[in-house]
């Protein structure tokens, strides 16, 4: 049990440093991977109209997103 609390009290400040390092730049401007340009174009090949700026879940489960 203590290893698996330090574990989690590791890996919970270890997600804050991310996610505030994350939080600090203009999404615009954020990479986090070296092909993120490709599969956001591959992603609107396939959803060419979706929003993602804001996610409705309701549209997401009509008949027309399925």
């Amino acid at each position: 049990p203590r290893v698996e609390l330090a574990w989690a009290m590791k890996a919970h400040q270890h997600a804050q440093v991310y996610f505030n390092l994350i939080s600090s730049v203009d999404p615009k401007f954020l990479n986090l991977t070296k092909v993120d340009d490709q599969i956001y174009s591959e992603f609107r090949k396939t959803f060419r109209d979706l929003k993602i700026d804001v996610l409705d879940p309701e549209e997401l489960k009509s008949e027309a997103a399925k």
